[in-house]
């Protein structure tokens, strides 16, 4: 069953323009940070870790929560019109197989465009002349995979949050709200408490400190916890409203 939902997800997105605003927006937030980088090189002389101080600072901390709430809100767009939740609930699958499709979904959706931002920050060292073997961190791969895993705690909450609101733009104002709670408790020391600050600490955007075995540990806990708490909160309420 879980399959056919898969494939039901995929067919909505086959054609639809969410792929633009995938390609859009970590391209725009990379642009940014490129340029932020080029009129400051005289500051930031750490080669490949200052440019990615400057790219994952407005990819990581706002352009990727947005991204995620967008495509969560698009997921459930179809469900909301004519009350197809009705339709879609009372089909021989249950609940949790609907909610995790959606998850599954979204979830290789962050993962295809966190390689493409991998991708995009190294066309932006290369264009400003950063070479491959000189200071390249290789502490990148762990944050892009971090960063993955902090948007599925992410992705939960906010597919639970699009399965209560029918109006596509309120989850994604709450995902815009969310990131300065999440910048907030970063910076008082709780960052590990609130999926937008894990996603901080994931992708290193304001700290490029390894974490410790012990942080490292408590952060995937974290991130599973809140994954579990999202799935648990958006199942009970598809099933609330099956009824």
């Amino acid at each position: 069953m879980l399959i056919r939902c898969l494939g039901a997800e995929w067919e909505k997105l086959r054609r639809s323009r969410i792929w633009l605003v995938l390609l859009v927006l970590p391209v725009f937030s990379t642009l940014i940070g490129f340029a932020n980088y080029w009129m400051n090189q005289a500051i930031l002389q750490n080669g490949w870790y200052s440019l990615w101080t400057q790219v994952s600072l407005f990819y990581g901390e706002f352009f990727l929560p947005i991204l995620i709430a967008i495509c969560c809100s698009f997921v459930c767009r179809l469900e909301h019109g004519n009350r197809n939740w009705n339709v879609i609930l009372t089909a021989p699958v249950s609940t949790p197989t609907i909610f995790f499709a959606k998850l599954v979904v979204v979830g290789v959706l962050l993962f295809v465009v966190q390689l493409f931002f991998f991708v995009l920050y190294m066309c932006a060292g290369f264009i400003a002349g950063l070479p491959a073997h000189f200071s390249f961190p290789p502490e990148v791969f762990g944050w892009i995979m971090r960063g993955w895993l902090a948007s599925l705690t992410i992705i939960a909450f906010q597919l639970w949050l699009s399965t209560r609101l029918q109006s596509f733009a309120v989850p994604v104002g709450i995902s815009v709200c969310t990131v300065f709670v999440g910048l907030g408790l970063y910076v008082s020391g709780l960052g590990m408490f609130f999926p937008l600050s894990l996603l901080t600490i994931g992708m290193g955007v304001l700290s490029q400190e390894s974490l410790s075995l012990g942080e490292l540990w408590t952060f995937v806990v974290m991130c599973v916890l809140f994954v579990t708490s999202g799935c648990a909160l958006g199942i009970r309420q598809l099933t609330r409203a099956g009824l």
